[in-house]
């Protein structure tokens, strides 16, 4: 059976290639301009599929750096104020030492030693109530705002401990163990310094007894220090192992999503082509007019 071709038809058949040609020019050109190769999911569901795996990986690694920025401020604030700490009383060590010896002093300067030690105390409690961001960085997740009181009472939590995700499955420790640097009670290194100074006070002749114990209380701290030197390195390595995963995302996202210049303007340049071709044509074979008739 043989069907007429009407000149409508062809117009209207035209119409729609030309349509089609010029729609697949104006993507083209979209493309060329936003150099992405996926406008819509409808574009490629399998690709946009990954592109929303990959950065939601990235929006997470995001996160895992400003983590280790935030500890590396924690454990800065922590290992500045326990270099602090250790300096302070290595002065009282040696204050200690010149009150011990009570054959060449007189109670007047006993007390004046007693006095400059007392200050020093002082001092190591500001240092000991170290804070970052309005958090203590001695006394774990207690919100008290500070590690010791002024009767130097610890407010942290034994066991507690502050964290940063810095990786899918990994944390960091990044404050320090106050009750393990400075102790707590009649054990801490402030009830030590007041025994050290009553009995420099009261012209006791052991004062020199107490250099074990300070001896004991530095080294502790300096078990806590070197700790927090083992959770920055952690950190570092962390910070490092983020940015090779960071450029190894973009380096997926961008094969996913980006588009290459040369290969946009390429294409576009051959969907512009075939689009004048279609219109040269057109004009040639649609050019029956109402004169066409009259002749």
């Amino acid at each position: 059976m043989l069907t007429r071709v009407t000149n409508q038809m062809t117009a209207l058949q035209s119409q729609h290639n030309l349509q089609a040609g010029a729609s697949r020019v104006a993507e083209a050109q979209g493309r060329a301009s936003s150099l992405q190769k996926i406008s819509k999911p409808s574009d490629d569901p399998t690709g946009a599929a990954e592109a929303l795996r990959v950065k939601s990986l990235q929006s997470a690694l995001v996160q895992h750096s400003r983590n280790v920025d935030d500890g590396n401020g924690w454990l800065s604030t922590a290992d500045t104020a326990l270099s602090s700490a250790d300096s302070l009383l290595a002065k009282v060590r040696e204050l200690t030492l010149q009150g011990a010896n009570e054959g060449t002093l007189s109670q007047g300067a006993r007390d004046a030693i007693a006095t400059e030690i007392d200050g020093l105390k002082k001092d190591l409690l500001a240092v000991a109530n170290a804070s970052f961001n309005g958090r203590s960085v001695f006394a774990g997740t207690s919100d008290a705002g500070v590690a010791f009181r002024d009767d130097f009472s610890y407010t942290g939590t034994a066991g507690s401990a502050v964290t940063r995700r810095v990786g899918a499955e990994t944390t960091v420790r990044v404050d320090a163990d106050g009750a393990a640097a400075f102790g707590t009670g009649p054990a801490s290194v402030f009830s030590l310094i007041d025994t050290i100074t009553g009995d420099l006070r009261s012209g006791a002749t052991n004062v020199a007894t107490h250099l074990t114990a300070l001896d004991a209380r530095v080294t502790d701290l300096r078990g806590v220090q070197s700790g927090i030197g083992a959770s920055h390195a952690q950190l570092l390595r962390a910070d490092d192992t983020l940015m090779d995963t960071s450029v190894t995302l973009e380096a997926q996202r961008s094969g996913i999503e980006d588009l290459d210049l040369g290969q946009a303007v390429l294409d576009l340049q051959l969907k512009n082509n075939s689009y004048q071709a279609a219109l040269a044509v057109t004009a040639k074979v649609l050019q029956t007019s109402l004169m066409d008739f009259i002749r």
